[in-house]
């Protein structure tokens, strides 16, 4: 069967059983279900199915998603959803999605921790780190990490770890990108690693991932193809 074939149940239970066997424990490798582009009905499906952390990249689908989705589940469900951002911020959309946001996995400067923190005081946030050094993936980069991790705090957020796209490249370039982000999250002691997708989630749980972010292997192909939720 193809691995985006078969029921949404047993697509989930297909990336479960991934993250097993590379070595992650399903109770702390946490799975961030990439819901962008994806109808609310199926991401109600998804939430019946134990999904409780979500992720979009759009501010504005984000605003039409979190409404969407929480009508049509129920009042249990909706407390226990957590929303993460994963997209790149642009300072002027942080304020739409400023209230149903519970994880920001894409800081990478302070000009925007300075207007989450505006927004969203003492809110939790997940610093970018660009491991390869490609220009056109987004992140800080590594020797910058320290910085930005310390200006978040000043401005009184809730730094809880480090994220990252995988670099391109064969499996050894991929693991050397979330080699370095884990040695950078250990070194800033910083407990979470938000690293891995469909396509290598594998080696990002091998090296020490907590969150994977994972949209294609769920929901299937969809329109957009790159982004921080393959």
């Amino acid at each position: 069967m193809s691995p985006t074939g078969g029921t949404l149940a047993e697509r989930l239970g297909r990336v479960h059983e991934r993250i097993e066997r590379a070595g992650g424990d399903p109770a702390r490798v946490r799975l961030v279900a990439v819901t962008k582009q994806v109808p609310a009905e199926r991401v109600a499906e998804a939430v019946a199915l134990g999904c409780v952390d979500l992720a979009e990249s759009y501010a504005q689908e984000m605003v039409e998603k979190v409404a969407a989705v929480e009508a049509l589940v129920g009042e249990d469900e909706v407390r226990s959803l957590r929303w993460h951002f994963i997209g790149a911020l642009q300072r002027n959309k942080v304020r739409l999605v400023a209230p149903d946001v519970a994880l920001w996995q894409s800081v990478d400067r302070l000009s925007v921790a300075a207007e989450i923190a505006r927004r969203a005081p003492g809110a939790s946030v997940l610093v970018q780190v660009n491991v390869s050094g490609a220009d056109t993936q987004g992140g800080c980069r590594p020797a910058q990490v320290g910085a930005v991790v310390e200006g978040a705090r000043d401005l009184g957020l809730e730094v809880r770890g480090l994220m990252c796209i995988g670099a391109r490249g064969d499996d050894e370039a991929v693991r050397a990108g979330f080699r370095l982000l884990r040695e950078l999250a250990d070194r800033h002691e910083l407990p979470e690693r938000s690293m891995g997708m469909s396509g290598d989630l594998e080696l990002a749980v091998a090296e020490g991932a907590t969150l994977v972010r994972v949209g294609t292997a769920l929901f299937g192909p969809r329109r957009v193809t790159t982004g921080m939720g393959k």
